[in-house]
């Protein structure tokens, strides 16, 4: 690891936000990194920590994670980091003292990529004013039976902050046994670690109730994939398995978490298609239905009460807020916030112990998020900052969720947008996200804003394989890359099309991981549907994709999704179809990409060449999955400007 330090070098930095830039914009104000972001307040409610990204004089880029403290109008920097090697991963504050910090970079073991975390403790108010971040880890190598070389590549599953002990933490790792990680106390200080629990039984997730005690895991056989949860009906009870099923044929069941009292568990299982939210009494084991929406999947996670401790609800996409409360306290506030910015949609996600003083996001489809602080007692809201500043003077965009039918009968739903004042049929940006297991929500995002700023239309549809429509429509990803999911972009097309809102002569699809592949796929099956593609990170040969996959512990579930059959495999393969593609792509790739390797692309960009095709490939120094680097960000959009302006204008 290197290039992670303190830094007091970047001076001028207002809590406020900056007044907004003239509505028309340059390509940079949109590929600009966050200006703040990853608020978190601290239990007394007196004190901040985030992050802000910010250019030197040079145009150097950083990362500085950043105290300050409400109170004394005090601010110490604590963090800083270019990127370039390691990211901030997540940081919470520990006590009033000491904020934790994840960070990752991109590693290597026996010729084998991997992306590996550390985990760093911050005093706040160290001695002389310094601040400096200490490694609560040592590194060391496995010592069990099945150790061999190993040391633990994931050193951040923090399962509990201990509140009640400010000196310590509960931590999963596989210090004793590779890749089954036993649960340890560990003092945030003194780096001193008492195993709790030794790793057994192939569990690979342990879960705490609210005090701390060690009550459930989740356990994975990765070659067979029989998967089974066990649970403590008291905190010194022995294990029983509570639930067993197959992770790759049955859906699966996951912990959400336990009550107060430590005598429910919730979780979350499929009933009627649909995930839905549990409990269980494990005194009695009698099972009992929470919450079912048969329209849309539960994400299960919990919501708690900071003053409390219990649960108070839970986090539901399918609502106006995304949150279903059962305390009335808390929807009284959230009617109250709501009542005040009408106009967007917020989102309170973090409190002080007393629950007086809180964090608020709220955003839209056109207007960039922006952190906000409550107070409850003196009934005021005030605005902390923006994510992006430049950008808060957009117009009124159009952004509406709409459905088409596909060739076969499903309907399938999508996020359209267009530019204000437009009438008729328009270039169109077809936006398929990536994953595919994950799905398009309303809100703001900054490349549907740049492709709005450009004029074009822009639709992002919730295609077959996407999460949240139940379980058997996100199935439908499952060995069928190409297939009926790319059947499902072809015919969000002509649907457009048809409704006179895209020009067929002026349609480029584009995206980013699952959403590249879909990309190059689409050129190579459709290619006359497409004036052009642009590619970031995306997947072009899935035969590779299989046998790179040997290397890992998913390797089983990869064969899975993606199929073992290499003739289906290469026929679902855009780098397979050169006879076919007659489109130009723009193809871009970070160098260090933990999630899909660079070669995808690079391979592709030599099978275009060879066979004369018009393309262009753009590696990034460094770079990773997320666009993480300030200049590689800036350099991906110039790219993407300049093909789009070629192409679609």
């Amino acid at each position: 690891m290197r290039k992670l330090t303190t830094s007091l070098a970047f001076l001028g930095m207002s809590l406020l936000s900056s007044n907004a830039m003239a509505a028309d914009l340059p390509t940079k104000a949109f590929s600009s990194l966050p200006q703040y972001g990853s608020v978190s307040l601290s239990d007394s409610g007196s004190k901040l920590a985030f992050l802000t990204n910010i250019q030197d004089d040079t145009g150097d880029a950083a990362t500085l994670m950043v105290s300050y403290d409400m109170t004394k109008g005090e601010k110490k920097y604590l963090l800083h980091t270019d990127n370039e090697d390691v990211k901030i991963n997540w940081y919470e504050w520990a006590n009033e003292n000491t904020i934790i910090v994840s960070v990752r970079y991109a590693g290597s073991r026996y010729g084998t990529d991997t992306t590996e975390t550390r985990l760093f403790a911050i005093d706040i108010n160290g001695k002389d004013d310094k601040v400096e971040p200490r490694l609560l880890i040592k590194p060391r190598r496995s010592t069990g039976r099945a150790a061999s070389n190993h040391f633990s590549q994931f050193q951040d599953n923090i399962i509990n902050f201990l509140r009640d002990d400010p000196e310590h933490v509960l931590i999963s790792i596989d210090l004793d046994e590779p890749h089954l990680p036993s649960v340890y106390k560990l003092n945030i200080y003194t780096k001193k670690m008492q195993r709790v629990e030794k790793g057994k039984r192939k569990i690979r997730d342990w879960t705490t109730d609210r005090q701390g005690n060690l009550r459930a895991g989740e356990s994975l056989d990765y070659k067979s994939g029989e998967a089974n949860i066990y649970v403590r009906k008291k905190p010194d009870s022995k294990w029983h398995k509570l639930f067993g099923y197959n992770a790759l044929t049955d859906p699966s069941i996951a912990v959400s978490g336990f009550s107060y009292d430590g005598n429910t568990m919730y979780y979350t299982a499929v009933k009627d298609d649909m995930r839905s939210l549990f409990k269980v009494d494990l005194t009695t084991e009698k099972h009992e239905l929470v919450f079912h929406d048969p329209e849309m999947d539960v994400s299960g996670r919990l919501i708690y009460s900071k003053k409390s401790g219990e649960v108070i609800g839970f986090s539901h996409a399918n609502t106006d807020t995304g949150r279903i409360y059962w305390d009335e306290d808390r929807n009284v506030l959230q009617r109250s916030i709501d009542d005040a910015l009408p106009d967007t949609d917020n989102y309170i996600f973090d409190f002080s112990k007393d629950e007086n003083t809180y964090l608020l996001y709220t955003e839209n489809d056109y207007t960039p998020g922006m952190y906000l602080i409550g107070k409850r007692k003196e009934k005021a809201i005030n605005v902390l900052f923006s994510q992006y500043p430049e950008l808060e003077s957009l117009p009124d965009y159009s952004h509406d969720l709409i459905s088409y039918t596909a060739r076969d009968g499903v309907e399938i739903e999508g996020y359209l947008s267009k530019p204000p004042g437009t009438e008729g049929p328009r270039p169109l940006i077809l936006f398929p996200h990536g994953g595919p297991g994950a799905r398009e929500f309303a809100g703001f995002d900054y490349w549907t804003s740049f492709f709005l700023n450009k004029g074009y239309a822009v639709f992002r549809p919730n295609f077959r394989g996407s999460t949240g429509y139940g379980y058997e429509f996100a199935q439908q990803q499952m060995k069928s890359w190409g297939l009926q999911m790319q059947d499902d972009l072809t015919d969000a097309v002509n649907f457009l099309v048809k409704e006179n809102v895209a020009n067929k002569d002026k349609v480029c699809i584009v995206g980013g991981s699952y959403g590249g592949y879909a990309a190059a796929m689409g050129i190579a099956k459709e290619p006359d549907l497409f004036k052009c593609a642009v590619s970031f990170a995306g997947v072009a040969d899935l035969k590779r994709l299989v046998f790179d996959a040997r290397a890992y512990t998913s390797s089983k579930f990869v064969k899975n999704q993606i199929g073992d059959d290499y003739d289906d495999l290469e026929a679902r393969s855009p780098i397979n179809h050169m006879d076919k593609i007659k489109t130009p792509i723009l193809l871009v790739h970070g160098e260090d990409d933990r999630v899909v390797d660079a070669k995808q692309s690079r391979y592709l960009a030599e099978e275009l060449e060879s066979n004369d095709k018009k393309f262009k490939y753009v590696e990034l120094e460094n770079g990773d999955h997320y666009l993480s680097i300030q200049r590689n960000r800036h350099r991906f959009f110039a790219e993407m400007d300049a093909f789009l302006t070629e192409h679609l204008d």
